[in-house]
């Protein structure tokens, strides 16, 4: 007994010391990258997995989880008190205002409304168009956008939504009045640019699935993390199976980029719509993100 209440002491206090540095450091521009795990684990001096461990017992989420909460919370008493999200947004610690905009549904509680009994009551408009990664699916309900898809033929990718939403009141194409939505998607695929405001989600999922979807989310462009180091930072030692489940889940890849995530030995891994398109995905951020670096270079101020 007196062994086992001084562990939990020794986890409180691990715990309160890891919380204080999140608090210190989640609106900290000047320290990117400080709230992963194993950084926070270094400055305490002591193993990821110890520093997981405790403060899962101590606090009961993990400390990924604390700090983007404490974000979240930051960004929304920011907003309450300036008239510019802009400046909310950097108040609140984040990099840049497209970590609020692709967060957004998750930090501001968008309701969704299409996935319960397979879109039972919804009607749901799609259109088709040409892409980098071949033929682009997109459906909308009245809420947003439900459903994103990339394949190698209309018919298939008809079969696919029909299935998705098989209780769907109405299925319906729309080019016309789907031609933004889709010009959103195809410029934020080509050159990284963020869709419009406009373009909410309507997506639903667990509670976690909807961690994984925002973990995924955090990651910045270019980047990838592995399925384990993924599941660690949620607070699940042997968590790859899991995060990759919850990967699956994601029926509006590209906006919530589960193309980032690759198998430990560095290698691709699955992907809902297909490896090759994987690939393509990673290496078109890259590219993107080495043209950013060298225009910086070059640019004399």
């Amino acid at each position: 007994m007196a062994r086992q209440s001084a562990e939990n002491s020794a986890d409180v206090v691990l715990a309160q010391q890891a919380a204080d540095l999140i608090e210190q450091r989640v609106t900290d521009l000047e320290k990117p990258g400080q709230l992963a795990l194993k950084v926070l684990a270094a400055d305490l001096g002591v193993a990821p997995t110890q520093l997981q461990k405790a403060f899962l017992r101590a606090v009961g989420i993990s400390p990924w989880d604390y700090g983007a909460e404490k974000r979240a919370q930051a960004f929304r008493a920011n907003l309450k008190e300036t008239a510019r999200v802009t400046d909310a947004i950097y108040a609140a610690g984040y990099g840049s205002p497209s970590r609020v905009y692709e967060q957004s549904g998750f930090l501001l509680g968008m309701s969704p409304a299409s996935y319960a009994k397979h879109g039972q009551g919804a009607t749901i408009r799609f259109d088709i168009v040409d892409s980098p990664l071949g033929r682009l699916l997109v459906a909308t309900t009245a809420v947003g956008l439900c459903f994103l898809a990339f394949g190698d033929t209309d018919e298939g990718l008809q079969t696919e939504l029909a299935l998705e939403f098989r209780n769907a009141d109405r299925l319906s194409r729309d080019e016309v009045g789907l031609r933004g939505v889709l010009e959103d998607v195809v410029e934020h695929l080509e050159t990284g640019k963020l869709p419009s405001r406009e373009l909410a989600l309507d997506v639903q999922g667990t509670a976690f699935q909807r961690r994984v979807w925002q973990a995924l989310l955090a990651i910045p462009t270019g980047g990838v993390v592995s399925y384990a180091e993924l599941g660690l930072e949620m607070g699940m030692e042997a968590g790859q199976r899991a995060v990759a489940k919850g990967c699956a889940t994601n029926k509006v890849s590209l906006l919530i980029p589960c193309h980032r995530i690759v198998r430990s030995d560095g290698a691709a891994g699955g992907y809902r719509w297909g490896v090759k398109r994987k690939q393509r995905l990673l290496a078109m951020e890259t590219q993107r993100i080495g043209a950013k670096e060298c225009q910086k270079s070059r640019d004399p101020s």
